[in-house]
């Protein structure tokens, strides 16, 4: 079938009004779900998904995106009341991530509305639709779920407020909250409903959460034990405290067996969090991008604009789901998990194949990627060692001796994909994990399809310029990241070069770097930005350290413990403190010199100010790696690893 816009009529897409309700010969609905984003049926949208599940298990549905909190609330009466439960998923990203940049300033465009227009959700849009909701219908259980609730889940620092705020549950008023990626909870609740029994009895599914009153009882799982974390109100008290609290969250969602059911009193209520299910098998995934989504935007958007993050993934294909990597700063596996749910190399397939039908296609996908893009498959030798595993990362402070890290399975789809007559190019735009691909030896490099997984990256999949995190260079705050020696950069850069020379290509890499992440001084920053200059960049990929709910890193900003030590840490938290650390990045720039310099005799590092002011006669205003010749790049090498 050739995927145009011709070949779609309105009720291909799941209903959004009254009218197109009615089109379809219902005169009730099931669910109806209220998203923060625009409508795109499309895989790469939570709510898509969670709409075509709810569909595909025979309920009646239709999709409320970003309705209007601000007027007489038309757009949450104009579908009526739902059988079963109104949904909730605020969007692809926090909203406060979504509307504000790490210094707080109000960003003035949103990728998830038509024309990249700001201003079509609230702040914390979980809980003002949640709200609002109770307070028009409130017989009607609410379910909420998406990253905002996800993360939000138990006490949490909120970085905009400056405060520490409880369960989601408690100010949204919710009745139920799942965790996580939402499939594997949201078909067996809706097997359940389907068979009659009450939501209000929906309290022993695996991940999800709810609220219980204090004269409510603790509903019985003889297969679950109980951890009670310290109250919301001690937290508030000590932020010690809630910094031991973190520990036990992190790993508890990490489990794959045996996971603790976490209670956590709020007042005279108590937040109630069952165990995660465990990572989705392959079947599974391949069921849920195997939808029918029509992979397009409603239509109701024709003459609104395009849609900017759906522009950017229109014609990518995600591939697996979660991160092993356990970064400090990311969320990634507290929200998709620390094991690796991989699609089938036929469901991956059958996706290349709808892209090069859709309108628009010139021959060039823009990803074959991941949260970490050459993750695909790679899971433990022995499942029963993962089981028993509470280590936040598989591969800090070096790569588990239980994964398997073979590469072979992900060139195997590479090579399958560049052979399709209708694809030209296909890129990885997704990060890739590069230390995974240098810190083994030469022979198990082999083995695992390492070195030959780089030249295949290098010589087919990228266009121009990849993109890497290396994220530091000082060693003290890189193992505070749980990232990998700045060295490791170094080796892949020297196999990257060495295969675009082969290959007769002029590509670069661009490093992506973070300041003022806890644990990181003035002088980490001075040094990187003097290494940095070393090797001949100008950074374009940098960014200050924005603390988000549910990360280790946020969790030490806001309190000052590291949450496994509980050991004081460094943070820069003030305005000040963190432009200090940021403007290292950015030493070429004429009106940083002074600030620079002032700020290195200050922390008593005059000789970094020496190396990094000085002017340079023979270094172009945009030199890079590229323009290194073998024997400065090994001079560079060589005088690092000193």
């Amino acid at each position: 079938m050739n995927n145009t816009t011709s070949t779609y009529k309105i009720s291909d897409w799941l209903p959004t009004t009254r009218k197109e309700v009615l089109q379809r010969g219902w005169d009730e609905l099931d669910v109806i779900l209220f998203s923060g984003d625009a409508y795109v049926d499309h895989p790469a949208f939570g709510h898509a998904v969670i709409a075509r599940i709810i569909e595909a298990n025979g309920f009646k549905i239709a999709v409320v995106p970003q309705p209007n909190w601000q007027d007489d609330l038309r757009d949450f009466k104009k579908l009526g009341k739902p059988r079963y439960f109104f949904g909730i998923s605020s969007g692809c990203m926090d909203p406060m991530v979504n509307h504000y940049t790490a210094s707080k300033r109000r960003r003035s465009t949103d990728a998830y509305s038509p024309d990249g227009k700001a201003g079509f959700r609230p702040d914390y849009a979980t809980t003002v639709y949640s709200r609002i909701l109770k307070k028009l219908y409130p017989d009607v259980p609410v379910m909420i779920g998406g990253i905002e609730a996800s993360l939000r889940r138990v006490t949490h620092y909120d970085y905009w407020s400056n405060k520490l705020m409880p369960s989601i549950l408690v100010d949204s008023q919710a009745d139920l909250l799942i965790y996580g990626m939402g499939e594997q909870p949201l078909v067996q609740m809706l097997k359940l409903l389907a068979r009659g029994v009450p939501f209000s009895s929906l309290r022993t599914l695996p991940q999800t959460a709810y609220v219980l009153g204090k004269d409510e009882k603790l509903p019985k799982n003889k297969n679950w034990e109980d951890f009670q974390l310290s109250s919301h109100e001690a937290c508030l008290k000590d932020k010690k405290t809630f910094a031991a609290n973190f520990k036990y969250i992190e790993q508890e969602s990490n489990k794959q067996k045996n996971g603790q059911r976490l209670l956590q009193d709020v007042g005279d209520q108590q937040v109630v969090i069952n165990p995660p299910f465990q990572t989705m098998t392959e079947t599974e995934i391949d069921a849920s991008f195997d939808l029918p989504y029509t992979r397009l935007p409603h239509p109701k958007y024709k003459k609104r604009g395009p849609i900017p993050a759906f522009e950017m993934i229109k014609f990518s294909v995600n591939m697996h789901r979660g991160c092993f990597g356990g970064c400090s700063f990311c969320t990634i596996s507290a929200h998709q998990g620390k094991m690796i749910a991989s699609r089938s190399k036929a469901s991956i397939m059958k996706e290349v194949q709808q892209i090069t039908e859709m309108p628009g296609f010139k021959g060039y996908i823009s990803d074959l990627g991941g949260p970490s893009a050459n993750m695909y498959r790679m899971k433990g030798k022995d499942q029963s060692i993962c089981d028993r595993c509470v280590s936040p990362s598989c591969i800090h402070p070096t790569i588990c001796h239980n994964l398997d890290t073979d590469h072979q399975p992900l060139v195997d789809i590479y090579k399958s994909v560049a052979e399709h007559p209708e694809v030209k190019k296909a890129f990885v735009s997704s990060g890739i994990r590069y230390d995974m691909l240098v810190r083994k030896d030469e022979k198990e490099r082999k083995t695992d399809g390492a070195d030959e997984y780089i030249e295949q990256l290098v010589t087919n999949h990228v266009s121009g310029r990849l993109k890497v995190a290396p994220e530091h260079t000082a060693d003290a705050t890189l193992k505070m990241m749980r990232k990998p020696s700045f060295k490791y950069f170094y080796d892949f850069k020297e196999k990257f070069d060495k295969v675009n020379e082969k290959k007769g290509l002029n590509q670069q890499i661009i490093p992506y770097f973070i300041s003022s992440h806890p644990g990181c001084e003035v002088g980490d920053m001075a040094e990187l930005a003097t290494e940095t200059k070393d090797l001949g960049f100008r950074l374009e990929q940098v960014q200050d350290f924005t603390p988000t709910p549910m990360t280790v890193a946020t969790v030490i900003y806001y309190s000052g413990y590291h949450p496994y030590t509980l050991k004081p840490v460094f943070a820069a938290t003030t305005p000040k403190a963190k432009k200090d650390q940021h403007q290292f990045f950015f030493w070429y720039k004429k009106e940083n010199r002074g600030k620079i310099s002032k700020t290195l005799k200050i922390i008593g590092r005059e000789e970094l100010a020496e190396k990094l002011l000085r002017r340079n006669k023979h270094l172009p205003p945009k030199k890079t790696f590229l323009n290194k010749t073998k024997v400065e790049m090994k001079k560079i090498t060589d005088k690092h690893l000193k």
